[in-house]
């Protein structure tokens, strides 16, 4: 159960109702306790906040998980909604295979090819045996056949071509980084 509580299945909402983080309910709890947030009970009657000493009263649907208490079951929300904060916060990725991942789009650099989990990897376009930085301006998402095969070279070097020049990547507003990784239907309606 700990690990339920634990796990990062409710989504957060600014004031706006936009998307711009998701918490675990142990968190949303603390947050709704302390009414900078308020649960949002969706149903087929609709949506609606709700504070936190109403929120103990709600039965715990089938659908719904629960949290096991000295008082009853608890709903675990899946969607809080804050009280005051307006703003959409901005992000930037962060320089990983994975923030590659997403700049490159999942993409080969050289061939164009849509890669598999665990078919590419860092390249770096200058390589580092030449002086090249780890950095976002010369790396790229590759094959890992095409990278080996690249080696120490420059693309030109080894007959390659990139399909665009690396580059840092802008920020982006926390909705584009939020995923429904554990395929909550609440979710669908904020996150487009």
């Amino acid at each position: 159960m700990t690990e339920a509580l634990n796990r990062p299945t409710v989504l957060v909402l600014n004031r706006h109702w936009q998307a711009i983080d998701v918490k675990s309910p142990a968190e949303a709890f603390s947050m709704m306790a302390t009414g900078s947030a308020l649960g949002l009970d969706i149903g087929e009657e609709g949506m609606n906040p709700i504070p936190w000493m109403d929120w103990l009263k709600l039965p715990v649907r089938e659908q719904d998980a629960g949290v096991g208490t000295v008082r009853g079951g608890v709903r675990a929300p899946t969607v809080i909604v804050l009280a005051r904060y307006a703003r959409v916060p901005m992000r930037r990725l962060s320089f990983s295979l994975r923030g590659l991942w997403e700049r490159d789009g999942g993409m080969c650099q050289y061939t164009g090819r849509r890669l598999a989990p665990g078919e590419g990897n860092i390249d770096h376009v200058v390589p580092r045996s030449r002086g090249g930085r780890t950095s976002w301006d010369n790396c790229v998402l590759a094959d890992k056949r095409v990278n080996h095969r690249k080696g120490n070279r420059t693309p030109d070097e080894a007959g390659l071509r990139l399909l665009k020049s690396p580059n840092t990547p802008r920020e982006l507003p926390a909705t584009a980084f939020i995923r429904n990784t554990h395929g909550i239907r609440d979710w669908e309606m904020f996150l487009g």
